[in-house]
């Protein structure tokens, strides 16, 4: 073999490993984004994980509430999305109050922080009659730093919390979690 053809080969070679290497990072991507519909609502997403769900009784709004919650890691980062039936419409307010402040507690931020408009982000939810967006940095059960980006949203009696947590949370994941919520 001559040598202009010994690194052709070796090229070629060269090339097929990156192109294999390419194809295997692929079909494993950090983000696996794929459209994701809970089952009880009409709210379409995009999660980018495939969600583990559990149900709790919870008091929201002033009366004990069923929280579905489907939740699942991707990235260093938890993406989580939550629904429940509040009494009636003109409860919804209350409840997305309380929600919210449990929220923030459960990350060791103060909740009376929830109304302060440096936590607060404007965001939109397509269907939505009522979208509210907390930031807030606090620290998890495991006392590490964590980050939150949350919108609570509703329409008629139902509400929602679509919220990433993690050390740090790029827009771009934030844009994508958040622009993927409909409610048709």
């Amino acid at each position: 073999m001559s040598s202009n053809a010994y690194r052709h080969a070796m090229r070629r070679r060269g090339l097929i490993g990156a192109l294999i290497a390419l194809a295997l990072t692929a079909c494993n991507p950090t983000f696996n984004w794929r459209e994701w519909r809970p089952e009880g609502t009409p709210l379409q997403a995009l999660m980018p994980c495939k969600p583990e769900t559990a149900e709790r009784s919870v008091p929201l709004g002033g009366s004990p509430t069923v929280l579905h919650m489907h939740s699942c890691q991707a990235g260093g980062l938890t993406f989580a999305l939550a629904w429940a039936d509040a009494p009636d419409a003109a409860a919804v307010p209350a409840t997305l109050i309380d929600w919210q402040r449990a929220a923030l507690a459960a990350i060791r931020v103060d909740p009376a922080l929830q109304a302060d408009p440096g936590h607060r982000w404007t965001t939109t939810v397509a269907g939505a009659t009522l979208t509210q967006g907390i930031v807030a940095q606090g620290t998890d059960p495991q006392g590490q730093s964590v980050q939150t980006r949350a919108v609570y949203f509703a329409r008629g009696a139902q509400v929602f919390q679509a919220a990433i947590y993690g050390p740090t949370i790029t827009d771009e994941v934030r844009t994508t979690f958040v622009d993927g919520l409909k409610l048709p």
